[in-house]
């Protein structure tokens, strides 16, 4: 039975390091990203967008690793908080790199249009700070480090304002007649992405502190990524994930 038990718990490690790896990919996806908007850099935007089905092979891979240790351990208390939260932190952070292939996907639509030095400024601050939220996010689940998890919060705060800078400043040069409306929506489009990397960030480290002590947050996880596409006059504007 001891040997059981030690195998089970060998089990969990090896999956909380698969998603860590995987986790720890999408830290480096966003600040490259962030550089393919910044630069209209298609040859890379490509090359994210057809690498996004390595994530989905593996989100889809540790998720049966899972299953398969529920149905066949039949883990209570700690360990089935484990697994229950393994399998819901894995759809964070693949959503998280669908939206890191949204944001090339963007900057494939905006190609060509020149970024005043405001609004450059801007996404760098907010690519910026969605790679620190997401690098938290993966060493608090790695050293399940509950208090460490509870700061994520009050760092997507930051990323809240950001984006909503963002706002003022796509408004303010779209009125400058620097970016017309299109590349605007486009941009504004961009800032929830970012913003919804930082929630998908926090969501990992509530789950991480509901593995350490069972600790529940009061309020609903944010909305699903996958909603179909936004259109704007015919056009899409922005993909469900």
């Amino acid at each position: 039975m001891n040997e059981l038990r030690s195998n089970f718990h060998d089990q969990l490690a090896e999956i909380r390091q698969g998603i860590a790896q995987m986790s720890a990919g999408v830290t480096e996806l966003v600040p490259r990203a962030t550089q393919i908007l910044l630069d209209g850099d298609l040859e890379a935007a490509e090359y994210i967008i057809l690498g996004d089905d390595e994530y989905d092979a593996k989100s889809v891979e540790l998720e049966e690793r899972c299953f398969t240790s529920i149905a066949l351990q039949a883990p209570v208390a700690s360990d089935l908080r484990s697994l229950v939260s393994a399998i819901k932190i894995i759809a964070d952070v693949e959503r998280s790199a669908d939206l890191c292939v949204n944001i090339c996907k963007a900057a494939r639509r905006i190609y060509g249009h020149e970024l005043d030095p405001n609004l450059r400024g801007v996404i760098q601050k907010m690519g910026d700070q969605a790679t620190v939220l997401f690098k938290e996010a993966t060493e608090t689940y790695l050293n399940l480090d509950g208090p460490r998890a509870g700061a994520l919060h009050d760092m997507d705060s930051y990323l809240d304002d950001l984006q909503r800078q963002f706002i003022q400043v796509i408004f303010e040069s779209h009125a400058a007649g620097n970016i017309d409306l299109q590349v605007a929506v486009q941009l504004a489009v961009v800032a929830r992405f970012f913003e919804r990397i930082g929630d998908h960030a926090v969501n990992v480290g509530d789950r991480v502190r509901y593995i350490v002590d069972g600790w529940v947050p009061e309020h609903p996880y944010p909305e699903s990524d996958n909603d179909p596409p936004e259109m704007v006059d015919g056009v899409v504007v922005a993909d469900g994930g």
